[in-house]
């Protein structure tokens, strides 16, 4: 590494332009995709405001009995030290993340209602949610955790073969309802193995899955025409 003050300079113009190319190149993906399916610049500054703003808020709607965290603790008898093991009870929180599951899915049945893709997309997601349910994992102390490219090039697949017309909208809520449901609403029988705490439906490991799935769904459908 370098130790000239000019060349760490320049090193660190170069990574700001990298990452200001970077924002641009995201900015202008996504700005595309929302007028592929058809919602206003204007919209979708607000959409992308609301969900990132919404991915710190989860809504509780329920508690459950988690597993109990086991632990050893220092027992003194007559002089002598045990060290005897020691379940601590937890309850996890079950919420909804607002950013991550209330705000895409209000813009998938905002595209279903619009675009009439009923039938299209309901094939699309059943597809999406099968793929993204085999490969979600429960991680303790993270969430549901997916890989987040699978489902979008799967919804974006779907798309293209059963609505070519209309491969955008389809492409979206495949993603987006796909990875929520199978990712974060059909483990919901597994969320005692995360431990105590929160467990939140579209937040934590799937939250860039799910805003991420329908945006790129979208991208790979116009870069697959």
């Amino acid at each position: 590494m370098t130790n000239d003050p000019i060349d760490r300079l320049l090193l660190a113009v170069l990574a700001l332009v990298s990452g200001v190319v970077a924002v641009v190149f995201l900015l202008g993906g996504v700005e595309y995709a929302y007028q592929r399916i058809g919602i206003s610049a204007q919209a979708m500054f607000g959409l992308i405001f609301a969900e990132l703003a919404g991915s710190a808020v989860n809504i509780p709607i329920k508690r459950l009995p988690a597993e109990p965290e086991q632990s050893v603790q220092d027992v003194q008898v007559f002089g002598m030290r045990f060290r005897l093991p020691v379940a601590r009870e937890q309850t996890t929180t079950i919420a909804v993340n607002l950013g991550g599951a209330v705000i895409p899915t209000a813009v998938s049945v905002y595209l279903l209602v619009k675009d009439s893709i009923w039938a299209q997309a309901a094939v699309g997601v059943v597809v999406v949610t099968v793929v993204a349910h085999l490969l979600a994992r429960p991680v303790r102390g993270v969430g549901i955790t997916l890989p987040g490219f699978i489902p979008p090039l799967v919804a974006a697949g779907i798309a293209l073969a059963v609505a070519p017309h209309m491969a955008a909208p389809v492409a979206y809520v495949s993603g987006t309802l796909g990875t929520l449901i199978g990712a974060d609403i059909l483990n919901l029988p597994r969320l005692r193995e995360l431990g105590g705490g929160v467990a939140s439906i579209g937040g934590a490991g799937t939250f860039d899955g799910v805003f991420l799935s329908g945006i790129m769904a979208v991208l790979l459908v116009g870069a697959g025409r």
